[in-house]
């Protein structure tokens, strides 16, 4: 094996032309670097309640195996607590929410999807200083990097058809000043 592991041109001792880094992996998503505390709570809950749909594993056995994950630490620790437990305790009621807006069963909805959409819903309903549009974007971000293909745009639209109940005030307001469609890049409401 030799000195040089580049599998490249570069030659031996020089350096590979520095990355540009956009904050965005090739898939579209963003890299750890530029999450927020809150963002990795939603993937650590998303990784939880994943669990709890496919395996039925209950919240506390759930819970103490997500806490020992590498990178939890950087997680914000309440912000999980609150979408993990209180997507569980909520799941029935956000499902009849959901329902009306699927196109298929849910039982039909791969398991990330589901989880992604109870994420958004809860915060909808229970963390009003995240704006509905950070909440719509974060639950894409997440769609986009632990879902399928097109799951995102799944997400999307049944996030979007629940807003305007969930968040009337806000979606009204906005609607009306005319607000971009696109949401901010960050989670503004850390």
């Amino acid at each position: 094996m030799s000195e040089n592991n580049n599998h490249n041109d570069t030659p031996a001792g020089a350096r590979p032309p520095k990355q540009v880094r956009t904050g965005l992996k090739s898939t579209g998503a963003r890299k750890a670097a530029s999450k927020s505390g809150r963002s990795r709570a939603r993937e650590f809950a998303l990784q939880a309640l994943y669990q709890h749909i496919v395996g039925g594993n209950e919240a506390s056995a759930i819970d103490a195996f997500t806490r020992d994950l590498a990178g939890f630490h950087k997680a914000d620790s309440a912000h999980y607590d609150a979408l993990l437990h209180g997507s569980i305790a909520t799941a029935a009621e956000m499902d009849a929410l959901i329902t009306p807006l699927l196109d298929r069963k849910m039982a039909e909805i791969s398991p990330i999807e589901r989880a992604t959409m109870w994420i958004g819903v809860y915060e909808f309903q229970h963390c009003l200083d995240v704006p509905w549009r950070v909440v719509l974007n974060e639950c894409i971000e997440l769609a986009k990097e632990f879902g399928g293909t097109d799951g995102h745009k799944y997400v999307n639209a049944v996030l979007n058809g629940l807003a305007p109940r969930l968040r009337a005030l806000e979606v009204a307001a906005d609607k009306a000043s005319g607000a971009a469609a696109a949401a901010p890049a960050g989670d503004t409401g850390a």
